[in-house]
């Protein structure tokens, strides 16, 4: 064995040696590892057959959420909006930027530049005395004991007594508009009342008496009426085209004549106007 016989050098016949016992070792290392291997599977649930898993547990599942997933409001924003108000836009259902006057002869009052608040409603229509006829206004209407100011004579502007037409027939009241112009900067209040605004009719022909407001109007009868800074306020007097007289004495309350002209002027305020025509017809 030690000295190998054969035709080749006997350093061949050795390494043939030494490869067969390599492949030898080679084999019993892999026996040794697979038997130690089976025996350590053994080891961990031995008793189950080969092959077999065990089962994964039930997994339950939790409520189901009942809200929406997304916890911001759209945009990226999480601010709460805004008093019923749209951006860029005014908000609380209020104006705080009334315009401080209007146009001469538009009879839109704006806002108190005083500070103060309206102290009344726009005026649907009142008595000017017991004559019978009315009158009513484009500008805010005040309540008597108004922290409103009386305008200053020297800042206020009348103008003549405007009537909306010509001739009226039997069938249509006479419109008389008068306007105010407030030439300060500050609002203020006018009384129209029909001792304080008297509008005085007469016939063209020889001026004579046919009617005036303070003829039966009653002393402290008051008509207070907002006119705004810079701005102007009309009051529209209907004529119901009957008499008055002074004192309120007869005869009156008669038909004026028809087909005849008319001159009606008005004071106000310190300020008288110029008288303005018009007629009544018969047809």
């Amino acid at each position: 064995m030690r000295n190998p016989v054969g035709p080749l050098p006997s350093s061949i016949y050795w390494r043939r040696r030494a490869v067969v016992l390599c492949l030898l070792a080679l084999a019993v290392a892999l026996v040794a590892w697979a038997v130690t291997s089976g025996s350590g599977k053994g080891g961990k649930g031995s008793g189950a057959p080969a092959g077999s898993h065990t089962p994964v547990a039930t997994i339950t599942a939790g409520p189901a959420p009942t809200g929406t997933h997304i916890s911001g409001r759209p945009g990226g924003r999480d601010t709460a909006p805004g008093n019923a108000s749209t951006d860029g836009g005014t908000s609380g259902g209020s104006s705080d930027g009334a315009s401080a006057g209007t146009s001469a002869g538009s009879g839109t009052p704006g806002a108190d530049t005083a500070g103060n608040a309206s102290d009344g409603a726009a005026n649907a229509g009142s008595s000017s005395g017991s004559s019978g006829t009315s009158g009513s206004s484009a500008g805010v209407e005040l309540p008597v004991g108004s922290s409103v100011p009386d305008c200053d004579p020297n800042a206020i502007q009348v103008a003549a007594v405007h009537p909306r037409q010509n001739s009226y027939g039997p069938t249509q009241t006479p419109k008389l508009d008068l306007t105010v112009t407030n030439t300060s900067s500050i609002t203020c209040k006018v009384d129209f009342g029909p001792t304080q605004a008297v509008f005085t009719i007469t016939q063209a022909t020889d001026n004579g008496h046919v009617w005036a407001s303070d003829d039966c109007g009653k002393p402290g009868t008051h008509h207070l009426l907002q006119v705004p800074a810079h701005g102007a306020t009309t009051y529209t007097l209907d004529w119901n085209e009957k008499t008055s007289a002074p004192n309120c004495a007869s005869p009156q309350g008669q038909q004026a004549a028809l087909n005849a002209t008319y001159l009606v002027s008005a004071r106000v305020a310190g300020h008288s106007t110029k008288p303005s025509s018009f007629a009544l017809s018969a047809d």
